[in-house]
């Protein structure tokens, strides 16, 4: 494939060296294309012959390609912290649950399992160790009063991938649900929640979909649906939600039972440009594209006599590559880079944190590697 062809749907390549796609990404000239035709539709024509509820399910369509699920499976969100809240405040719980998560998940995945606590439901933390979770530690947490995993497909600070299809085997054989806050990978690595035995998953579109913030996807596995009770209603959760002059309380049969109003069009048109293209690309092309730049980041900077966090064992890495210098401060690195090259990336949990998409080219790697300070 000529990735250097994808760097024409991104125009922020004239302006930028950009490798913080772990943040907030630039839009995709398709998304910002898709968000701008709705744009001018409303413009001049309001709601008329927009069309708009039918280009909805073509995009809940493509979201459901993107994760081998059915399209009835899922729903559209605001931000990854809603998708997550729906699933801990509609769950029935009892004092002596507990929930499994980790100490370093961003806290979209911390704090609606903590407000749980009230409740006497136990929240427990499996600790980093060098950057990595390992399986096991996470399997050794999970006991009989275990109502839940939640967890980060790519964790945000290191970088560290987990293996949905083995811990989704095992929540599985022990009737443990799954919950994926899977916003550091959509887009980026393949997520099929039938093979990973996923119950939820959350993401919001702005980082690797390359998507605006403030539209996002929440999956509900079909069987859960009528256990997982819908915690914010209005009237598209509904049956026959635009039969406005009868009130009948029955929700939809379907994950827009938890789309309680009107749809953030713009944001849904955006994401649908966004799955769109990568739907194209093809998800293992990419995730291909990205282990090796940032295979090349990785071996850059560990010349310059930089610590790498990041897990590279090839199951585990992902598009994050986290740094540590024991000279320089970090903070001054990257605001450094950004003033006098243009060269975009982030500091986060004490670390240098790179993550460059598929269009960026092997020189802006070399680049960044030129330009680091020495150890």
């Amino acid at each position: 494939m000529d990735w250097d062809t994808l760097r024409d749907e991104f125009p922020i390549t004239r302006n930028y060296n950009f490798m913080n796609h772990a943040a907030v990404a630039p839009l995709s000239r398709r998304a910002a294309d898709a968000a701008r035709r709705y744009l001018a539709h409303s413009e001049g024509n309001a709601y008329l012959r927009g069309e708009f509820a039918k280009e909805v399910e073509r995009v809940r369509a493509r979201a459901a390609v993107l994760i081998n699920s059915n399209a009835d499976e899922v729903a559209f969100i605001k931000n990854t912290s809603e998708g997550i809240s729906f699933v801990a405040n509609g769950l029935k719980w009892q004092t002596g649950d507990n929930v499994v998560i980790t100490n370093v998940e961003f806290p979209a995945n911390v704090y609606p399992w903590q407000a749980l606590r009230p409740r006497g439901v136990e929240v427990r933390m499996v600790l980093e160790e060098d950057g990595r979770i390992p399986l096991e530690r996470l399997l050794e947490a999970i006991d009989a009063r275990t109502r839940v995993v939640s967890i980060s497909s790519v964790q945000f600070a290191s970088g560290f991938r987990t293996d949905l299809a083995s811990l989704g085997d095992f929540c599985q054989s022990k009737g443990v649900l799954l919950c994926v806050d899977a916003i550091q990978s959509l887009g980026a690595f393949p997520i099929d929640v039938r093979a990973m035995n996923i119950d939820f998953l959350a993401a919001d579109g702005h980082k690797w979909l390359c998507a605006p913030e403030g539209a996002g996807l929440f999956y509900v596995r079909k069987e859960l649906q009528g256990h997982l009770q819908p915690t914010t209603i209005g009237w598209l959760s509904m049956k026959d939600p635009y039969d406005f002059d009868n009130y009948q309380f029955e929700f939809q049969h379907s994950a827009t039972r938890y789309e309680s109003g009107s749809y953030n069009l713009p944001g849904i048109y955006a994401l649908g440009g966004a799955i769109e293209l990568v739907l194209e690309l093809g998800m293992e092309n990419i995730s291909k594209r990205l282990l090796a730049i940032t295979d090349r980041l990785t071996d850059g900077v560990r010349e310059k006599g930089y610590r790498v966090v990041s897990s590279r064992v090839p199951a585990e890495a992902s598009g994050i590559v986290a740094f540590r210098s024991d000279m320089h401060d970090h903070a001054q690195i990257r605001a450094h880079l950004e003033a006098e090259h243009r060269i975009v990336i982030s500091v986060r949990g004490g670390r240098l944190r790179a993550s460059p998409y598929a269009y960026n080219t092997e020189r802006e790697i070399d680049q960044l590697i030129d330009v680091l300070p020495k150890h």
